[in-house]
This record gives C-alpha cells, structure tokens and sequence, in this order.
C-alpha cells in the first residue's frame, strides 16, 4: 500500500509491526556519514571529487561503470533511477572532473558512451570493496529469497524518496 502524504492530512502513523523497521534506519548512519565515507576513499579519488565539488549523487554512477562495458547516459539514469537530464548533469560533471570519459557509440553516432577513466579504476575497485563489505557481509547470510526481498524492498524505497 503506497503512503503518500496529501495536503492537509495528516501523515499515516507507522503500525506495531513497522516500528521495527523504522528503528533500524536510523541505526545505518555511520555508513552514510560524510567523514567515514571520505576516510575510506582512496586519495586520487576523494581529492578528484573535493576539487570538483562532486557530491555522494556524482559517486553513485561510478560504480555503475566498474564492470568495464561503457554505458549510455540513458542507461545510467535507468539504473539510478533520475531523469534523463539529471543523469547527463552527474555525467557532465564527472567528465569535467576527468573520472570518466564520453566517446561516441561507433554503432550509433547519436549515442554517447561513458566508461571510468582507467586511472580511476584502481582506486574506485579499492573505494567500493572497502565500503561495501559490511553489506556483502550481511547478503552472505541472506537465502536467495530474503535478497531478492531486500532488493525488492530498497528499491521501493529509494522510489519513493526519490519521487
């Protein structure tokens, strides 16, 4: 059941067996805090992303680029799930940056392409194990079914933050 707030009501009050869930959200903020996340970033990387004024958003599309095939802009905004504007804004930015780089598709002349520039690999492939461990460690313990429900459930969720 969707929970959207309408102008002059009040909002919906979580039931018993939600508060559960609500406890633990705030509970994941070391994992998004500003200064742990810079401590685990590797020094090319952090200091391309301080000088450039590039923020937490930038940083989403660049893991989304590791597995080495370059991606269209529309792609990118699929799997981040922006708009298409948003997502050539972050990419822009990215490039101006020199993290990643634009080339034309070869098929399709209309088409960029945006893959991670190389001397960024290292230390992004470094940046990501490093910040994803302790939820790689957690999916470990989850049966196919429970991740499939976890994804399910964050992608839900980020929907509806982000809508």
């Amino acid at each position: 059941m969707p929970h959207t707030h309408e102008t002059g009501k009040a909002p919906r009050m979580p039931a018993p067996d939600e508060v559960e869930v609500l406890g633990l959200v705030p509970l994941l903020e070391p994992f998004f805090r500003g200064s742990v996340v810079r401590d685990l970033m590797p020094a090319p990387l952090r200091d391309a992303m301080e000088t450039h004024g590039l923020t937490p958003r930038h940083g989403a599309v660049l893991p989304q680029l590791l597995a080495g095939q370059p991606l269209t802009v529309s792609e990118i905004a699929r799997r981040l799930h922006v708009s298409l504007p948003t997502a050539s804004e972050l990419v822009g930015s990215l490039s101006r940056a020199g993290i990643v780089q634009r080339a034309e598709d070869p098929a399709n002349r209309r088409r960029v392409l945006v893959s991670l520039a190389e001397e960024f690999r290292p230390p992004l492939e470094t940046f990501v194990a490093r910040r994803t461990e302790p939820l790689l460690r957690a999916l470990d313990r989850l049966s196919p079914n429970d991740r499939a429900g976890f994804l399910a459930g964050l992608t839900a969720w980020v929907r509806e933050v982000q809508s």
